[in-house]
């Protein structure tokens, strides 16, 4: 039983790890620096805008990466989310910055926040999960995190994690500061819009149970208050949490002493797994 348990498990890690790099996309550099890996579709635009060196794309440095990617979205290769997010070169080095929907055309790497919010009531572990708005791009009406959200440029996943949690649970920036960092998992996973390479920050927050978090900005329809056993059996027999929340979870899972030690052993060497 607990080998069937643990594929089940296991299938969602390989979901979220479905990238071969560097397949069929190309290596794009800032000077002789490389920062993402370019997917086909934009080969052609790239090509005519003057950055094709052989078998890769260069740019000067980052500071024209704004502008690149205003230009690839009137061209119609990916939609903007009209925010900016940091641009890393392969050492983690801030180079520049480009609209957020461009990062999985042009293969960077992207940073994120997750936040499980959790109450001890009555010795029982629980968790508070959102179920996202219906009119959410991707995974419309599936289950996530508390709050969650991407690292905007300027700020520290500390930073990010407190505004993410007012505009999305009305958790107030005093409280939303007492979260815990508990694991920094990283994917690269190809996507309908590209290859998304993230790393999640994760955070832990025990909340009072007098507090109930309140939708804010559309981003979740409601929250619902979970027994930590229960969203167990959601991930382990359902699809019905969003991709990279199933990551997180796994992690809680894990930390919690919900697997066996040989289950743990295994899951956590596939969690790390680059």
């Amino acid at each position: 039983m607990h080998d069937n348990r643990l594929a089940l498990f296991l299938a969602h890690i390989r979901q979220c790890k479905t990238a071969i790099l560097p397949g069929d996309r190309r290596l794009f550099r800032a000077g002789e620096t490389p920062f993402g890996l370019v997917d086909p579709r934009a080969f052609a635009a790239l090509t005519e805008l003057g950055l094709a060196q052989g078998e890769e794309f260069r740019i000067e440095d980052g500071t024209q990466l704004v502008g690149l990617g205003v230009t690839l979205a009137e061209r119609g290769l990916y939609r903007p989310h009209d925010e900016l997010f940091d641009v890393f070169d392969n050492q983690g080095k801030v180079i520049g910055q480009i609209d957020r929907g461009a990062l999985p055309l042009l293969g960077c790497t992207a940073a994120g926040v997750h936040l499980n919010g959790l109450v001890q009531k009555d010795g029982q572990c629980l968790i508070w999960m959102g179920h996202r708005a219906a009119n959410k791009r991707l995974d419309p009406g599936k289950l996530d995190h508390l709050a969650a959200g991407g690292i905007c440029t300027g700020l520290t996943p500390m930073e990010a994690l407190i505004k993410e949690s007012g505009e999305e649970a009305a958790i107030p920036p005093e409280l939303a500061a007492q979260a815990q960092p508990v694991a920094t998992l990283r994917y690269a996973m190809a996507r309908p819009e590209g290859l998304r390479q993230d790393t999640l920050y994760c955070y832990d927050l025990l909340l009072p149970t007098e507090f109930v978090p309140q939708p804010v900005d559309g981003e979740v329809a409601f929250f619902e208050l979970m027994a930590l056993e229960q969203v167990f059996a959601l991930v382990r027999d359902t699809n019905d949490i969003k991709f990279n929340v199933n990551l997180v979870l796994i992690d809680l899972f894990l930390r919690h002493g919900l697997f066996t030690p040989d289950e743990s052993t295994i899951l956590r060497a596939a969690l790390d797994d680059q």
